[in-house]
Parts: C-alpha cells; structure tokens; sequence
C-alpha cells in the first residue's frame, strides 16, 4: 500500500502521521507533500525519517493508491487531478468539493457504501461538526425518523489550526500580564471571551460554518432533516462540544435514547449527572470516539430529546474520519 498525504506539515497533517501509526495502517511506502514553506522538513514515521516533497504537478502520484489532503480548498481543487490522475484514490479534508453530486460525504459509522461510487476518485471528509453530529443523530435516527435538529456548538481554538491554539495561550498569557492583546486568528480576542460567529456569513443571516451543518448532514444521511445551527469560538484548546435538540417522528425515552446510545457506533456514553459525569473537552482531547451526556426529554416537544456530545475535531472531525474511510475501503477490497 503506497499512501501519500497532501498538506504534511499543518496540524491535520501531523495527526494523520499519529492515526496512521496508531492503527497500524498498512503502508509499505509513505510519501509527504507541502507546501514551499514546508518542503524539505523531515518527519519521523515508523522509525524512518521522510522528507516533504514539494506538490507539483507532474507524476509523483505515480503508483500512490490512498492520498489524504488537507491542504485547503483551493489546493485541493487545483491539485486533484495531478493527485488522481494515476488511480489514486483521493480523501479530501477540505470543503472544496463536499457538496458535489458525482463526489460521496462519507463518515464510516453512518453512510460507508457511499465510498464506493466516487465517479473522480473523490471522496470528501465532512466538516468537523458535522462528522461529531451525524454519528450521534444515526443512533437516533436507527430508532426513528429525526425530522428537525437544533445545535449550537462550542467550537475549541484548534479548528482555526495550529498558530489559533498558540494564539490563544499567548492571549492569555498577555491578559494575565496586563499587555496589549494580540489578535490574528480570530475577529475579536478569544481568551476569557466567546465569538459567536465561525466563518463568513451569508445572506440568510447563518454563517457558512452553520449551513454546512444543514447541507451535509442532509447529503450524508440522505435524509430530509433541517438543521438549523449556531457556531460558537470558545476559549478552549482541543474538541468541540455540541449541545444538540432532536425532534423525531415518535417520542424517544431517556432510556431508549441511552441505551441507543450506548450501543451506537463509534459512541461512548458519559451520562450520569449525579456523579456530574458528562463530557467535558479538557479530558476527551486526543480521544477517537464521540462522546454523549446530558440526555434529556426537550420540555419544549413532545417528540424532542436534548444531548451533549464532545468529540476531538483533528482526530475524529478530521484526520480519524479520513482514515476509516480508507480503512474500510481497504475491508471490502474497494481500493
């Protein structure tokens, strides 16, 4: 197995290299691409030192079979047929192409036969809270039809990349010292602070972050469920947290919901208030499932259940979700 990985040096980069490792995937040869500003480091895999190649276009893709990318969209649109041209399969983490037709949105534990029709030899990795939502919402939507979802999320300074997290300890640390604040990343300062707006806003008022959440969840559950989001920057470091209201075709008990739960593919459920254990993002950073907590009948409807789930974003809202894509490609001999 000849695997590639496009974007070698940011932070979803680094983790693919840690995933990859981690369970033991196979690889016979593994090649690292970047950008000029990237290519020439040498990263450590397996005990062997590798170099990053600078991504061009011309025939390195030769002989790869799996490449992951997360280099940004515009990478990844401009590069995509140099990386496919010679059969590889290509996982794409950014958000160029997650909303074409002839390209599958796949997250293994809910829609993994869509990976097997990739007309391109796309397949596109959903955003980060849309991947820690669906897997929850398919426990449910195993019981009964999920007709609306209300979420607000808690979004931790990492999905903004690598320099966001630095940002916000050097934040910190200036407030603490009464200095000057610096501010780069993000609108507004981030520490001892809230901003709720992800990424650029629309017309409708929502930002693109929101309506990914609503176009995604829909493509990959290929279901007709709104969803109706509001994306939140906190001053956390790693993993997002998603306070989430579902409203099914028939009512759903707590019981129901966390014996689904429990049992539910690539969940852990953490619910019991009174050992006021629930999810937290300070302890689950770095952990592959999602995790669930805080279930309870929604006061509001009838048909309403609440939850709280937790998932780290650069494992299982990216660089994880890639590679059980790959994985199970590789179980059903697709690849």
């Amino acid at each position: 197995m000849k695997v590639a990985i496009v974007g070698a040096s940011g932070a979803v980069g680094q983790e693919f290299l840690r995933v990859l490792d981690e369970r033991n995937f196979p690889i016979d040869e593994l090649l690292l691409f970047g950008s000029t500003r990237s290519a020439g480091r040498k990263y450590t895999f397996r005990g062997k030192e590798i170099e990053v190649k600078l991504l061009q276009h011309n025939d390195d893709f030769k002989g790869v079979d799996i490449a992951f990318a997360s280099a940004g969209a515009g990478t990844s649109r401009e590069f995509a047929d140099t990386i496919t041209k010679y059969g590889a399969v290509m996982i794409d983490n950014s958000s160029a192409f997650r909303m074409e037709k002839d390209i599958p949105l796949v997250v293994p534990e809910v829609n993994p036969d869509d990976a097997l029709n990739r007309p391109r030899n796309i397949i596109a990795n959903p955003n980060c809270t849309t991947i820690q939502m669906v897997v929850a919402l398919k426990a449910i939507e195993n019981l009964t039809h999920i007709k609306r979802v209300h979420v607000s999320t808690y979004q931790a300074a990492s999905g903004a990349g690598a320099a966001a997290m630095d940002e916000l300890y050097e934040q910190y640390r200036q407030v603490l010292a009464g200095e000057p604040v610096t501010v780069e990343k993000f609108a507004y300062q981030l520490a001892f602070n809230l901003i709720p707006q992800i990424d650029v806003f629309t017309d409708n008022g929502y930002t693109k972050e929101e309506m990914k959440m609503y176009n995604e969840t829909r493509k990959i559950m290929h279901s007709d469920v709104k969803v109706s989001a509001t994306c939140v920057r906190v001053p956390a470091l790693r993993s997002h947290s998603e306070s989430i209201w579902v409203e099914t075709e028939r009512p759903v008990s707590v019981e129901e919901a966390r014996e689904a739960f429990a049992h539910g593919e690539g969940l852990v459920l953490m619910d019991n208030p009174e050992k006021k254990e629930y999810p937290m993002p300070l302890f689950l950073a770095g952990k592959d499932p999602v995790y669930v907590g805080r279930i309870r009948k929604d006061l509001a409807n009838e048909n309403g259940l609440t939850f709280w789930i937790v998932g780290d974003q650069i494992k299982k809202g990216a660089a994880l979700n890639a590679v059980q894509i790959a994985e199970y490609l590789i179980k059903v001999k697709n690849i």
